[in-house]
This record gives C-alpha cells, structure tokens and sequence, in this order.
C-alpha cells in the first residue's frame, strides 16, 4: 500500500477506538447513574407505608382545632400556637371527650376498608349526631359556659366531620389499599430489574483484539 492508503486505513482505525472509547464511557456513566438510584432506593425511609397508614396528623390537626390554635410561623417553620382566649370554645375535658369520640371512626382500618360512598355518608351522619349528642348532653361540663361559645358547637362539629371525610373518602372502593399493594408490586419489580442490569453491566467482558477485518472486534 501507498502512504495514502496506510494514512486512510490508520484513520478509520483510530476513528473506530474513538467510538469504542465513546461507548465505553457511555455504559460507565450508565452504570455509576443506576448504582446511585438503587442507592438511593435503598436508603428510602422504611416506615414509608407506616407513615401513610398513620391517622395522627388528622387527629393532631383536630385536637389543634378544638383547642382553639393557630398557626404562626415561628424561625421560618409553621407551628401551631395557644390561641387567645375567645378562640377557645372547650376546657381540656370537653377536648378529650370529642377526641375519644372520634378514635373510634380514625384509625388505619379505615383506609384500609372498602366503603362506598353511600356507606361513607351514612357514618359521617352517625358521628355527627353523636358528637352533636355529647355536646349538648355535657356542654357545661366541657367549657361552653355562654351563649357565644354555645353557638359555635355546630361549626366546630362541620370541620370535624370535614376533616375525617378526607380520610374515609381515601377507602373508596379499597382505593388506599390497591395503592399500597401497587406500589409494593412496583417497588419490588424495579428493585429486580435493577439488580439484573447490574449484574449484567458488572459482568467481565471478554476481551478481544481488534482487526480491521472482523467487524466483531470494532
């Protein structure tokens, strides 16, 4: 060959390593990305599902509303603060005894159940007439010591029933519980076909000798 044909030939070698070089950096940028989303994955935090399952923020949220708090920010966080005094409507009995009341229509069975929403309003009229019952039975008892307190006892019983909607309207049609079975589905298939892909990306390649003839090498 001519030194045209050799320069020819020794460029169309080094332009197939330049590719070569580009995939190679390619499945090593593949590869580092897919270690850190597992990585990521697994640090999850493991009380996920514990946490949506949890009634707790409902129920601090309504012992807040019956106290008679409010919110405030306070160093750049939103915190619930004593309100003043005319905003309180019960004494700390009249508080537990709504708040007793109503653990027994919040809990984790109740998303995890299968209402319609026939049946979700037939308990929400139930609670609203007991807790309507238990205040005008004990309504001394629990603070309402004037007129002017005594006339806000429906208002306070409509947020409650509000609130707790929000909650029941999550076990529509076992809607909360096929979400949490999807996801685990969801989370474990894409924890196996990560690990498969990373096995495959880790595994040795063998290795080969480039020749200009053999398209298998390039």
């Amino acid at each position: 060959m001519d030194e045209k044909e050799v320069s020819k030939v020794e460029n169309i070698i080094q332009e197939l390593e330049n590719d070569k070089n580009k995939k190679d950096t390619k499945i090593n940028e593949l590869n580092q990305s897919l270690s850190n989303s597992i990585y990521a994955s697994q640090n999850q935090d493991p009380n996920l599902i514990v946490y949506q399952l949890e009634m707790d923020n409902i129920l601090e949220k309504i012992e807040h509303l019956l106290r008679g708090d409010v919110i405030k920010e306070v160093e750049g966080e939103m915190v619930y603060t004593s309100g003043e005094d005319r905003l309180k409507i019960l004494n700390e009995y009249g508080v537990q005894l709504i708040m007793n009341t109503i653990s027994f229509y919040l809990n984790r069975n109740t998303i995890l159940s299968a209402y319609t929403e026939d049946r979700i309003f037939e308990i929400l009229a139930d609670l609203g007439e007991e807790l309507s019952d238990v205040i005008l039975c004990n309504y001394q008892a629990m603070g309402m010591v004037d007129m002017q307190k005594k006339s806000r006892y429906p208002m306070l019983v409509l947020n409650i029933l509000h609130l707790i909607e929000s909650a029941y309207n999550r076990s529509i049609s076992g809607g909360e519980r096929e979400s949490l079975r999807t996801g685990r589905i969801v989370t474990q298939n894409e924890g196996m076909g990560r690990s498969a892909m990373m096995n495959q990306m880790n595994s040795p390649m063998r290795p080969s000798k480039f020749s200009l003839f053999n398209p298998d090498s390039w």
